[in-house]
C-alpha cells in the first residue's frame, strides 16, 4: 500500500467501482460458468474459470468499444474454448441475462447506506446502462452520479469514464475519493488522475485482476470496515 496518509473527513464524494467491489461478480459469473463447462462431466477448477474469464475481459475491452452483453458472451466463449467446450446461442444469451442477477456483497447496501449519510455517492461501473440498472437494485441507495463505459465508450483502465465523471460531479476532484476491488481497472488510472484512493481487498490478494504495482492510500477487508473506518 502507499505510504500516503489520508484523512476520510477530507472528502465530499465517494466513487465507486460495482463490479468486485459492490456486486459479486466471482460468484455470479461461476454459477453460470461452471455448469456450461461441467455438464458433460468435466472437472472444474473455478479459480481457472475466474482467471480465465477476466484475462479474456481485459482483452476485449482493451479494444474498440462493445455493449458488456457482447464483452461478456465472447468471454464465455473464448473461455470454454480453451476448456474444449462447445457452446451454444442458448448458452451466450443465458450468460449475459445472468450478469444483472449477479449477488451483491452482504455488506454492501448497508454500508453504501451509512456511507450516504456523510458523502455523496458516485458509480464509475464497466457495465452498460441497463445492466447496472438491474445491479443497483441490490444496492439500496439511490447514486447522485453514475457513470457507465456504455456512456464513456470506454471500459477502465481508460481513463475516459474517469474523465466523464469529472465532468459531471460538481466537487473539487481533490475531495473525490475512489473506492474499487481492482487494482488493475481502477487505482492506477485513478492515481494518474491525482485522485486518492481506497482498496477493498476482497479477496486478500490482486490475483483476480491483472497485477499491478500501483496501489491505493488505503486498504480495508470489506466495505463494512471501510464505513467503520469513515465513522458512518
Amino acid at each position: 500500500m502507499a505510504d500516503t496518509t489520508i484523512d476520510l473527513d477530507s472528502f465530499d464524494a465517494l466513487t465507486f467501482d460495482c463490479y468486485g467491489t459492490l456486486i459479486d461478480w466471482e460468484s455470479g459469473i461461476l454459477d453460470t460458468l461452471a455448469p456450461v463447462v461441467g455438464r458433460d462431466g468435466r472437472a472444474v477448477d473455478g479459480a481457472r474459470l475466474i482467471a480465465s474469464y477476466h484475462a479474456a475481459e481485459a482483452s476485449l475491452e482493451a479494444g474498440e468499444y462493445l455493449p458488456y452483453r457482447e464483452i461478456a458472451a465472447r468471454a464465455l466463449a473464448e473461455v470454454c474454448g480453451e476448456c474444449g467446450v462447445i457452446i451454444t446461442d442458448a448458452d451466450r444469451e443465458r450468460f449475459q441475462q445472468t450478469v444483472g442477477t449477479w449477488p451483491a456483497f452482504e455488506d454492501s447496501a448497508e454500508s453504501l447506506q451509512r456511507l450516504a449519510d456523510r458523502y455523496r455517492l458516485g458509480v464509475i461501473t464497466n457495465c452498460d446502462d441497463e445492466l447496472f440498472a438491474l445491479s443497483s437494485q441490490r444496492l439500496g441507495v439511490e447514486f447522485d452520479w453514475i457513470v457507465t463505459a456504455q456512456q464513456a465508450g470506454a471500459y477502465k483502465p481508460s481513463e475516459r469514464p474517469f474523465r466523464l465523471a469529472f465532468e459531471r460531479i460538481d466537487v473539487p476532484r481533490e475531495r473525490i475519493l475512489h473506492v474499487a476491488q481492482s487494482l488493475f481497472h481502477d487505482h492506477p488510472t485513478a492515481r494518474r488522475l491525482g485522485m486518492n484512493s481506497v482498496w477493498i481487498d476482497r479477496r486478500g490478494d490482486s490475483t483476480a485482476t491483472p497485477p499491478s504495482t500501483d496501489l491505493a492510500d488505503l486498504a480495508f477487508p470489506d466495505m463494512r470496515s471501510f464505513a467503520d473506518a469513515a465513522g458512518c
